[in-house]
C-alpha cells in the first residue's frame, strides 16, 4: 500500500453515514460504501478477456500498474483499456519483475485459478479472482491454507452477490421482511457451452477446445449457490444431484470426464431449510442467472427470461376459493420495481454507471476489494465465503456422478 493509513474506526464512521436512496444502508453492506481515504491500491490484472470488465481505474483508491495475458492483442486490449504501459508476457514475469503491486487480480481460465491464486500468495500479493474458487475440495483446502498461512487477503469475484435484486433481497432479509425464509431456489442456464461450434465458448475461432468444453454445470455453481448464502448466511450441509446426458458430452470426450450437459441439485442448509440449484447448458431455456426467496411473510422472485416482472408476494388474510371450490389464503401479488443501488452512494461517483455486465456488479466488486484492502478488513466474498459458494458444486457433481446419492458438504470454515 502507499499514502497515508486509515483507522478502522475512521473506516467504520465513513461507512456508517452512507445511506441509500432507498433507505438505510444495512451492516452487511456498509462495506460497499464510500470510504474517505488518500490510500492507493496498486493491482496487476491477469486475463485480457473478463479481466478487462472491471473499474479499477476509475476507482480514486486504486491504480493499475501492470497487466498481462499470454496472447499478445490481449495485452494490447488491457493496455489500452486500463491506459496501463506496464505491460508484461505472463504472470509469472509480473510477479518476478513488478515492484509496484499490491494485488492481483486473476480473470484466468477456470482450471487455472487455484494455481494462478496460489502463486500471486505466495509473492506476497492479494488476490482477486473470477469464479470459481476451486476445481475439487482438495483445491478448496489448499486455497484456504494458503490465505491462513499468508495472512493476505482473498476475494472472490461473485458477481451474484451484487446483483440488484440480490442486494435487495438482503436487505429485507436483513430487516425481517421476508420472516422465515424456508426456502430458496436459483437457476444458471446457459445453452451453449457444451456445443462444439468454432468462434464460440466451447471453441475458439481457431477451433482449439477452451476451458468450457463440455465443463461439468455443477463445477460452475457459484453464480447459484451465492443467490441464498449471499442473502441469509446459511450454509448448504446436504445435497443429492441429477445430471442430464446428450448425445455429445455422453461420450465423456473432454478434459473432466464430464457426462453431464444439465443439471438440478437439491440442498439442505444449515438451518433446515431446502433450496434448489439448477446449472443447464444444453435444452429449451432461455439464458438466466435467477433466485426465488419464499419467506412465511413476504416472497421475492426475480425477472423472468419468459416475460414476468420482478414480483413481491405478500401473505394476507384474505380468503379466495380455488376451481375446486376449495378456499385458500390469497397473497397479494405485485411486479415491483428494483432499485437501483449501482446509482447511490454506496459506490464512488466516478463508479455509479452499472457498467460492466451482470446487472451493476462489476462496480460493486472493483469497490468492495478496494476497499476492503484500503480499510484493513476482510472483503464480503472472502476466501471461506468463496468455498462457501464452490464446494456445495463440487460435491453435487459428485453426487450426480453417483446417480442423485445424498453426501455431506464439508464445511471450510467462516471468517474468524
Amino acid at each position: 500500500m502507499t499514502s497515508p493509513d486509515i483507522t478502522r474506526r475512521e473506516a467504520i464512521c465513513t461507512t456508517a453515514a452512507a445511506v441509500t436512496a432507498a433507505g438505510t444502508v444495512l451492516p452487511r453492506d456498509l462495506y460497499a460504501a464510500v470510504t474517505q481515504s488518500e490510500r492507493k491500491l496498486r493491482i496487476g490484472v491477469v486475463g485480457g478477456g473478463f479481466g478487462a470488465s472491471f473499474y479499477w481505474h476509475q476507482h480514486p483508491n486504486c491504480a493499475v500498474t501492470g497487466v498481462t495475458d499470454l496472447r499478445a492483442d490481449r495485452r494490447d486490449y488491457l493496455r489500452n483499456y486500463y491506459q496501463c504501459d506496464q505491460v508484461y508476457d505472463s504472470m509469472e514475469i509480473m510477479l518476478k519483475q513488478a515492484r509496484d503491486i499490491d494485488a492481483v487480480a486473476v480473470f484466468t481460465e477456470a482450471p487455472n485459478h487455484l494455481p494462478h491464486c496460489l502463486a500471486a500468495l505466495q509473492a506476497g500479493k492479494h488476490v482477486i479472482c473470477a469464479v470459481p474458487a476451486a476445481m475439487n475440495l482438495e483445491e478448496c483446502q489448499q486455497l484456504v491454507d494458503a490465505v491462513e498461512k499468508t495472512g493476505l487477503t482473498y476475494m472472490m469475484a461473485e458477481t451474484s452477490y451484487y446483483k440488484q435484486s440480490t442486494i435487495t433481497a438482503r436487505k429485507w432479509y436483513q430487516e425481517g421482511k421476508f420472516g422465515e425464509l424456508f426456502y430458496c431456489e436459483a437457476e444458471y442456464h446457459h445453452p451453449g457451452p457444451v456445443y462444439p461450434k468454432p468462434g464460440g465458448l466451447a471453441i475458439d475461432a481457431n477451433g482449439k477446445r477452451t476451458w468450457r468444453y463440455h465443463y461439468a454445470p455443477m463445477l460452475y455453481a457459484t453464480h447459484t449457490n451465492a443467490m441464498l448464502t449471499a442473502v441469509t448466511g446459511e450454509r448448504l450441509v446436504q445435497v443429492t444431484c441429477l445430471g442430464v446426458e446428450n448425445e455429445a458430452t455422453g461420450k465423456r470426450q473432454n478434459a473432466y470426464q464430464n457426462p453431464f450437459c444439465n443439471a438440478t441439485a437439491m440442498y439442505k442448509t444449515d438451518r433446515g431449510h431446502g433450496f434448489r440449484g439448477s446449472q443447464y447448458w444444453n435444452g429449451a431455456v432461455n439464458n438466466t442467472v435467477r433466485a426465488e426467496w419464499y419467506g412465511l411473510k413476504k416472497s421475492f422472485l426475480m425477472r423472468t427470461p419468459y416475460g414476468q416482472p420482478p414480483t413481491l408476494v405478500t401473505a394476507r388474510d384474505k380468503t379466495a376459493r380455488d376451481d375446486a371450490g376449495f378456499q385458500f389464503q390469497e397473497p397479494l401479488v405485485e411486479p415491483i420495481e428494483v432499485p437501483k443501488w449501482y446509482a447511490t452512494d454506496m459506490l464512488p461517483p466516478a463508479l455509479r454507471h452499472g457498467k460492466g455486465g451482470h446487472d451493476g456488479s462489476h462496480p460493486f466488486l472493483t469497490h468492495e476489494f478496494v476497499d476492503a484492502l484500503v480499510s484493513e478488513r476482510a472483503p464480503t466474498v472472502d476466501v471461506y465465503e468463496a468455498i462457501a459458494y464452490t464446494a456445495p458444486g463440487i460435491v453435487a457433481h459428485q453426487s450426480a456422478l453417483k446417480g442423485g446419492e445424498q453426501l455431506s458438504i464439508p464445511d471450510f470454515g467462516r471468517k474468524k
